[in-house]
């Protein structure tokens, strides 16, 4: 049940929701009554797919930017796309930075970046991160 609860909170932290993933992987592994290889698997599975979904919203949902309810606001898309035409489709490797990453993950799929970049960029990224706190407690 644990490694459920960390994968959802690992997918909704790549979302514009306000979980931390990081530090929810980092309390596991502290505990040591989990395998911390599998927690990193995990964490980085449910991580890497909440960026997938945002990056299938961007793709599908162009025309849907506008509307009120749309879960990134423009100013976020604008400053995300900013760092897309500056650096390109490697500020992926960024995705999982805080406040930016969520937006640029989208603004990947508004702009049609091609699928296979885009999530070997994401992952490369993303798991980095969670290897560093995994040699920094395990």
């Amino acid at each position: 049940m644990i490694y459920l609860s960390l994968f959802i909170v690992s997918l909704l932290a790549a979302t514009i929701l306000p979980f931390s993933s990081e530090l929810t992987l980092a309390g596991l592994m502290a505990t040591s009554n989990y395998e911390n290889s599998f927690l990193l698997i995990v964490a980085s599975f449910g991580n890497v797919l909440g960026s997938v979904i945002n990056w299938a919203l961007g793709f599908y949902s162009r025309n849907l930017t506008s509307k009120k309810w749309f879960p990134f606001k423009e100013a976020k898309i604008e400053r995300s796309s900013k760092w897309f035409t500056k650096f390109g489709k490697w500020s992926l490797l960024f995705a999982w930075v805080p406040i930016l990453g969520d937006p640029l993950t989208l603004v990947a799929g508004l702009l049609r970046i091609r699928f296979l970049d885009f999530i070997i960029l994401v992952a490369i990224g993303k798991v980095s991160r969670y290897l560093v706190i995994f040699y920094l407690i395990g």
